[in-house]
């Protein structure tokens, strides 16, 4: 693969930039940004800014029916509408230690959010856990023991899902999924990533079958095979790249958020956008 151009789409610095998600109707990426707790929106032909703000971390989001946004906060998942304001409970989550909150989250092709926890603490086995959160409020636990729940993404035909540990032994792996009742099955690894190679954070998905995962320790996103193979990757202008999205009118430009460098050189933060030749996979909305 040639090099793409890349580009910046905003120079900013956010604590944790991150869950960029394209809405194709009005044609606008968003991000969240996590520990600030709020949610940006920018209509990229035009260049205009909204932003959201919940007073609490915000880890993830997805977009729902009806024009709102399915919001995971520190323990609850939450609908919103962007244009009241109005919240509505969808889900809780009760977490073993006091510490943990919710972390990477999608909409998933069965109309459900999948969400994950993390457990940063070094006391006792890892705790988090990756959800599945449904449209009626129903709570399924999918997976137990992880430290950083990351990295889900769904195949084209949504027969598989990947999901991630970001911290540990930095594992991906993957699901044979049901898209009809949501159900997953045959997990099995595909491989170990490490801190040289870019430890496993968001990922995404391209209409090919490639897995394309944020590598923020290597400043790059790597290109994975279905079966977990590196094809390569893609040197980004951010220090710390945490996700990619696919996105625009073709579906064929990729954005990708980053968290705060910790460097006095601004140019290293923000959110950029590079080309690729395959579409990604379109994104869900919660709910049918």
């Amino acid at each position: 693969m040639k090099p793409p151009e890349i580009s910046f789409v905003v120079r900013e610095r956010f604590g944790v930039g991150e869950s960029p998600v394209w809405d194709a109707e009005q044609q606008r990426l968003l991000w969240c940004d996590i520990p600030a707790g709020v949610i940006h929106a920018l209509d990229v032909a035009s260049g205009a800014r909204q932003r959201w703000h919940f007073h609490e971390p915000v880890p993830s989001f997805g977009l729902a029916q009806g024009g709102r946004l399915v919001v995971a906060l520190r323990r609850d998942v939450v609908l919103f509408d962007p244009e009241t304001g109005a919240r509505e409970l969808v889900a809780s989550v009760s977490h073993a230690k006091s510490e943990m909150r919710l972390n990477d989250g999608k909409v998933g092709p069965d109309g459900a959010f999948w969400v994950g926890s993390m457990d940063a603490s070094t006391d006792g086995a890892p705790a988090a856990k990756l959800y599945r959160i449904g449209a009626d409020g129903t709570v399924r636990v999918i997976a137990e023991g992880l430290a950083i729940s990351n990295g889900l993404a769904w195949n084209a035909d949504a027969t598989r899902m990947y999901h991630s540990d970001s911290r540990g032994s930095m594992w991906l792996d993957c699901w044979d999924f049901d898209a009809a009742t949501g159900a997953v099955g045959n997990r099995r690894r595909l491989r170990d990533n490490d801190e040289a190679n870019g430890r496993p954070d968001g990922g995404a998905c391209d209409m090919a079958g490639t897995y394309w995962s944020a590598g923020p320790s290597a400043s790059r996103i790597n290109r994975f095979s279905a079966d977990g193979d590196l094809l390569g990757w893609v040197d980004v202008p951010l220090r710390l790249p945490t996700m990619p999205c696919f996105g625009g009118a073709d579906m064929r430009t990729v954005y990708v958020t980053s968290l705060d460098s910790k460097m006095a050189d601004e140019g290293l933060d923000g959110v950029v956008r590079f080309r690729v030749d395959v579409p990604g996979v379109p994104v869900g909305r919660f709910g049918r």
